[in-house]
């Protein structure tokens, strides 16, 4: 297996409520809900950039596909980091979420690890970090 990641597919209750909230609320890009007309097939992508692919699959359909049991276990057991180049643009970026209507469950703070950042729950209860590192830098 090579090192790299294409696509992060987040299991959701309601695509349309988890669709506003990363479109509208988050200013994510995206061509909204496609796949309708297959069954099970309704998903929405968000192009990330540094070719990642943020995907939004209703959870039973995504359980059905890879013929699991849906779970509704979905928080803390992993966190999504997203990366930016200053302790302003974590503060920024928090407050987004907290308006488009997530969850803080850690406002930011200076971390032990030298670095800023905070943590929400999107709609779902996924776990989002927004995080300033003074070691690495991002593209805008």
């Amino acid at each position: 297996m090579k090192p790299r990641l294409k696509v992060l597919t987040l299991a959701v209750n309601d695509l349309e409520r988890s669709l506003a909230f990363y479109r509208d609320g988050m200013g994510l890009p995206t061509q909204g809900i496609i796949g309708q007309e297959f069954e099970d097939g309704a998903v929405v992508f968000f192009h990330m950039g540094d070719d990642l692919i943020l995907a939004l699959f209703p959870a039973p359909s995504l359980a059905k596909d890879a013929k699991i049991s849906p779970t509704q276990a979905r928080l803390g057991a992993v966190s999504i980091g997203h990366i930016v180049n200053s302790r302003q643009e974590v503060d920024a970026v928090m407050k987004q979420a907290e308006d488009a209507g997530a969850i803080i469950t850690d406002r930011p703070h200076e971390r032990f690890w030298g670095g800023y950042s905070g943590y929400f729950h999107d709609p779902d209860g996924h776990l989002w970090e927004i995080a300033w590192n003074p070691h690495w830098t991002v593209a805008d």
